[in-house]
């Protein structure tokens, strides 16, 4: 329990008195739950909590159905840690007024992975850019289930015609973490390209984000 626990290695006073960097995972948990339960302390419930979704990783992909599964987590402690997370991704979000130029895979992976990586469904979606590469939007156009989602060109080309794009990144996630590209990824690629021909809108790139890594279809040569 944490009244057992010395007060300057308790996590509060322990982030007041050395920073938050000074925390561990399972203390910073614990802060963000704020309490434990009956004859379980936060701390307890904070350890419980990484062991069971497989540490951060797992617990940024998690679900609050995932999330109510661990003992000591009820509906208000899983609306803390998903509130917690979303708040983490946004401060890793630039503003789009900053128009930011993409000029390689790894500015538009480093862009797209703190918003749309790790995610426990497939996101799909586009990057607007001007004549410059320089983004213009970002719009999510279609989210699916644990492993696929349901998208056309003329989805993706008819958000890129109304923002008056001249060129676009498409990327989506795999929610398994590997970015390793399927037969389907390949083939919708393929038929994007071949309708950006037409359009006269290029397709700068296709990313498809994993946990931590990314695969580039630019990079590996398939675009």
């Amino acid at each position: 329990m944490m009244k057992n626990v010395s007060p300057d290695d308790r996590p509060r006073e322990k982030l007041l008195r050395h920073g938050a960097s000074a925390l561990g995972d399972n203390e910073l948990v614990a802060l963000v739950l704020g309490s434990g339960c009956r004859h379980t302390g936060a701390l307890a419930v904070a350890n419980q909590l990484l062991a069971g979704r497989g540490g951060l990783h797992g617990l940024v992909r998690s679900t609050c159905d995932e999330l109510l599964r661990v003992a000591g987590i009820g509906r208000a402690k899983a609306a803390q840690i998903l509130a917690a997370v979303e708040l983490g991704r946004r401060t890793l979000t630039r503003a789009p007024a900053a128009r930011m130029p993409l000029r390689t895979p790894s500015e538009a992976a480093a862009y797209l992975m703190p918003t749309f990586g790790s995610r426990a469904v497939e996101h799909f979606g586009v990057v607007l850019l001007d004549t410059k590469h320089r983004v213009l939007r970002t719009t999510l156009l279609a989210m699916g289930t644990l492993s696929a989602t349901v998208i056309e060109p003329r989805d993706v080309f008819r958000e890129a015609a109304l923002g008056g794009a001249a060129a676009i990144v498409v990327f989506h996630n795999h929610p398994s973490g590997d970015p390793q590209p399927s037969p389907d990824d390949v083939e919708l690629t393929r038929r994007l390209v071949a309708a950006g021909v037409l359009m006269g809108i290029d397709v700068v790139d296709h990313l498809i984000l994993g946990d931590v890594r990314y695969c580039s279809f630019k990079e590996t040569g398939n675009l």
